[in-house]
């Protein structure tokens, strides 16, 4: 079983809290240019006995004109591709509406693999994806963090995913957090 979400970075970074000496309020100083942006869409993959994985395709968008500023339907499909080789297993996959994942060319690249079932999240119900939780996660960490350039956002938001891939704990923490459960069906003996 598999959510999927994406999210968007900018060099704008996330409000964050932090401490600072009573009467002066800390100040992050950011630049006003805006241009940028760090699309990413994840993957977590569970099965009963293994561990949970975290699978991720990123996409920088410089702002150019005519450049394409989401993941496209290809971009969804190659990361469900990857995960299938990884867990070489039929997968059933959780998203949301978003247009990408409900368009005519997403339902034919679904269609030709009999290995993939989808269900689609009511709308206005976040609190069911885990992968939400995931950017909350990485969104807090980068909190208050001034990035100069794309790049070094681009490596930021690698990084952080790359070593949340090494944490199934954590990446277990996400899934709980939806309340949601996976029964098995009782063994024969």
């Amino acid at each position: 079983m598999c959510f999927e979400d994406e999210a968007g970075f900018t060099r704008r970074p996330p409000r964050g809290r932090t401490w600072g000496r009573r009467g002066i309020t800390p100040v992050v100083k950011v630049s006003g240019r805006r241009s940028g942006r760090v699309s990413v869409a994840g993957l977590l993959a569970m099965r009963p006995g293994s561990r949970t994985r975290l699978c991720h395709r990123l996409r920088r968008h410089t702002g150019r004109k005519g450049e394409r500023r989401s993941l496209s339907e290809r971009d969804y499909i190659a990361l469900i591709d990857g995960i299938h080789q990884l867990v070489k297993a039929p997968i059933v996959l959780v998203w949301d509406r978003l247009n990408t994942h409900v368009s005519h060319a997403m339902r034919g690249l679904i269609g030709a693999r009999e290995w993939l079932t989808v269900f689609i999240l009511p709308a206005y119900t976040p609190e069911l994806n885990a992968v939400e939780y995931l950017w909350a996660h990485v969104k807090r960490s980068l909190a208050n963090l001034a990035s100069v350039a794309l790049d070094r956002l681009v490596t930021l938001v690698r990084n952080r995913l790359q070593r949340l891939q090494y944490r199934p704990d954590i990446l277990d923490g996400f899934l709980t957090g939806t309340g949601l459960s996976l029964d098995l069906p009782p063994r024969a003996h």
